[in-house]
């Protein structure tokens, strides 16, 4: 009973002094419900998930800048910018007279010896009979083996001559050969068919091999080369679809498909290239405008 006495009174003792000391620190309360967080603003949409546009310039597969193959002076123009021309048309000449001359004077020259080969054709076969006619005489007595040899080694040597007038005459065709093509080289020609866009130089003007003469571009097919970033990588395919525009060009929308992937992708960029081909008539669009179209989101 005295125990129990005591007991209370310690109870009632710290009752007080916690009453008393309104500055001490509340006890945590352990199973009290959380308080709820304020709510988070929301976040913008990933720009991906729009799809990523590209941008880029049309471009040709055949352009070039023709360029002059030799050295001399620009005669004639028969073309200019901007013309439509053919493969092979001739767009202009350079003064051919010195070549020509050349050739007419290697084409003699093929001739003459042409014209000898068959005279030491024929004095072979004379030779041939020659030696023929000497072996019969050894045979019957009438002849030293002396004169045989004589009639015999007569005939092989013109057999040499023969073959040394015959390179003769393959020398001298090279030769017209070569000076044809350095002709040839006198007549510019366009490459592909296509548009003459840009004329660099005039009629009397003095050209230096490697001198560009003409711009010559090709109006299609019409193309886009770009890269796209890795994550892309099998997600689009070959022959897949889009619509084209162009800012140069507002209001016409033009089909393409996708007509080359690259295999392997670009370890410095992580990219990969892509070959567009624009589709039926390009309407508006000429090479060097700026086209865009929207790729889906690769998820």
């Amino acid at each position: 009973m005295r125990s129990l006495m005591l007991q209370i009174g310690m109870s009632a003792a710290l009752v007080a002094a916690g009453c008393g000391d309104t500055s001490g620190s509340v006890p945590a309360v352990t199973n009290a419900a959380a308080v709820p967080s304020a709510p988070r603003a929301p976040q913008p949409p990933d720009a991906a998930d729009n799809g990523l546009v590209v941008t880029g310039p049309i471009i040709v597969e055949h352009q070039v800048d023709v360029m002059a193959q030799r050295d001399g002076v620009l005669a004639k123009v028969f073309f200019d910018a901007p013309a439509r021309v053919k493969s092979g048309t001739v767009i202009a000449r350079m003064d051919d007279r010195q070549i020509a001359a050349n050739l007419e004077a290697a084409r003699a020259k093929s001739r003459s010896i042409a014209a000898d080969l068959k005279n030491w054709e024929a004095e072979a076969q004379v030779l041939k009979a020659d030696y023929g006619r000497a072996q019969k005489l050894w045979a019957a007595g009438l002849i030293s083996e002396e004169q045989l040899e004589h009639a015999k080694y007569k005939a092989e040597s013109d057999q040499w001559d023969i073959k040394r007038v015959n390179e003769m005459l393959n020398t001298a065709h090279q030769e017209e050969l070569s000076l044809g093509l350095e002709l040839d080289k006198t007549k510019i020609t366009a490459p592909f068919d296509g548009l003459i866009a840009r004329r660099y130089v005039r009629e009397g003007q003095s050209v230096s091999k490697g001198d560009r003469l003409f711009w010559v571009t090709a109006e299609a097919p019409l193309l886009i080369r770009f890269t796209l970033p890795e994550e892309y990588f099998g997600r689009v395919r070959s022959g897949q679809q889009f619509e084209i525009t162009s800012p140069d060009v507002r209001g016409e929308k033009h089909s393409a498909r996708i007509k080359e992937i690259s295999p392997v992708i670009d370890p410095a960029s992580g990219t990969f290239e892509v070959l567009v081909q624009l589709q039926g008539d390009r309407g508006s669009l000429r090479p060097g405008m700026t086209a865009n179209f929207e790729i889906g989101n690769p998820r």
